[in-house]
């Protein structure tokens, strides 16, 4: 899928206009790759994942250099609804189903892992990102509630996860100003954050950390002779004994092996303008973090500066809608009407990347390469623990890397020319059944 007019770098290299973008903090500096240089690894890739990996694998004492096509944190790292889940896209019930007891219970320690590696990022790192507590999942029908209760009931039962409680139809529509909702589960461990300072923050303790990083210079072409690696850009290149490719949904066809299992798709997230802090309080109380159990999701939360920030609507096209904020619209009138004398003050939109089984992708695609992506919206608390379960695997501590490059990742069907088709007709059908059942 190739990317909208909006979705590319302007000449001045700014940011694509969005509430974060207007509300970042300081990054590193990040030049250009003008000339040939030498690695122990070469970092592809700009986001949490790639930013992830070059600062554990510098603090390590790698020579790592970072390349960015665009601007560091400049995809779905710095455009997604900063929510912070804890867990994998898949329930645990279902990693149990498919992947066994044993192998269900050490992905919910890696999950565990990763969400006390965002409290290491934040607190020790230095990566302010305004990050507030409260993750609440609201049940959009009334017949999906048993399973709420019944899945609160396994965490804290079979995994002793005792930060999540069910919560009942009169609580949900007490915490959400919308009557649409008939229950939910609150977890105190998750909650939201400023998801493009969250990546600049990673950037600034990676750069100083040592490693070298550079934006506007995409990969052209990757290829190893011997042991060693070539990566060039359009100015220059580096030659390295390994690299991490963490482009995610913005492969543009580096390596089409990765894009059989990870394929880019595209949200839209709207900002108001300031509510005020009564009014906010009415939307989502006590600061919460908010989705709901459609299978296009609605997330939505208060940002610090008293507006609403909603993510919504589904649209499987190769381009964003020429109207974002009438898009995404609609959809918060779907769930608070009484906000339609409200301005929408931004509205943007971004590429993530999904595997068919939504599983992250881990592997050694090739050797001396390792390929991450697919987060499948989870990205904000498992796409920077994975990129240092990288780093750890190519400092010679492998185990949980191991873990993860062992999770069945299918292809999508369809082959190359049918698997966006295919991929499209799955999604609006489900899509659809959120509308008419």
């Amino acid at each position: 899928m190739r990317s909208t007019d909006d979705d590319r770098i302007s000449a001045a290299g700014a940011y694509p206009p969005s509430w974060y973008a207007a509300t970042r903090i300081e990054g590193p500096a990040e030049p250009l790759l003008d000339k040939d240089v030498e690695a122990d690894v070469c970092v592809v890739g700009g986001g949490y994942a790639g930013l992830s990996a070059a600062l554990h694998l510098a603090r390590a004492g790698k020579r790592v250099v970072l390349l960015e096509a665009d601007r560091l944190g400049w995809g779905a790292s710095g455009r997604n609804g900063g929510q912070v889940h804890v867990g994998m896209r898949r329930e645990q019930e279902w990693l149990e189903q498919h992947l066994g007891a044993e192998d269900a219970r050490e992905l919910w320690r890696i999950a565990l892992d990763a969400r006390e590696h965002l409290d290491w990022l934040m607190q020790d790192q230095g990566a302010a990102c305004d990050f507030t507590p409260g993750y609440l999942h609201v049940d959009h029908r009334a017949g999906y509630v048993r399973h709420t209760r019944a899945h609160v009931d396994h965490l804290r039962e079979r995994y002793g996860y005792e930060p999540v409680r069910f919560v009942d139809r009169e609580e949900a529509r007490h915490l959400v100003g919308s009557g649409g909702y008939h229950g939910g589960m609150l977890d105190t461990r998750g909650g939201h954050l400023h998801a493009l300072n969250f990546a600049l923050g990673i950037a600034n303790a990676a750069a100083s950390a040592g490693a070298s990083l550079h934006a506007l210079s995409p990969a052209t072409s990757l290829d190893r002779k011997g042991d060693r690696w070539t990566v060039r850009t359009p100015s220059g290149s580096v030659s390295a004994n390994r690299v991490v490719l963490a482009c995610n949904g913005y492969l543009r066809g580096l390596r089409p092996k990765v894009e059989q299992r990870v394929m880019p798709i595209n949200n839209y997230v709207a900002v108001t303008a300031p509510l005020g802090a009564e009014r906010a309080q009415e939307i989502v109380r006590n600061g919460y973090a908010v989705s709901d159990s459609r299978f296009v999701v609605y997330y939505f939360r208060i940002t610090p500066d008293g507006r609403l920030l909603f993510g919504g609507g589904e649209n499987y096209s190769y381009r964003f809608p020429a109207d974002i904020a009438g898009f995404v619209r609609k959809h918060i009138l779907a769930i608070f009407p009484q906000l339609a004398d409200v301005a929408i003050d931004h509205a943007w939109g971004g590429t993530l990347a999904i595997t068919p089984n939504r599983l992250p992708f881990v592997r050694e695609v090739e050797p001396g390469m390792i390929a991450v992506g697919g987060f499948s919206g989870l990205g904000v608390v498992m796409a920077p623990y994975v990129g240092k379960l990288v780093a750890d695997a190519l400092n010679g501590d492998d185990a949980d890397y191991a873990r993860l490059a062992r999770l069945p990742v299918p292809r999508f069907p369809g082959g190359r020319l049918m698997r966006w088709p295919t991929l499209v007709a799955a999604m609006s059908f489900l899509a659809l059944r959120d509308r008419i059942y």
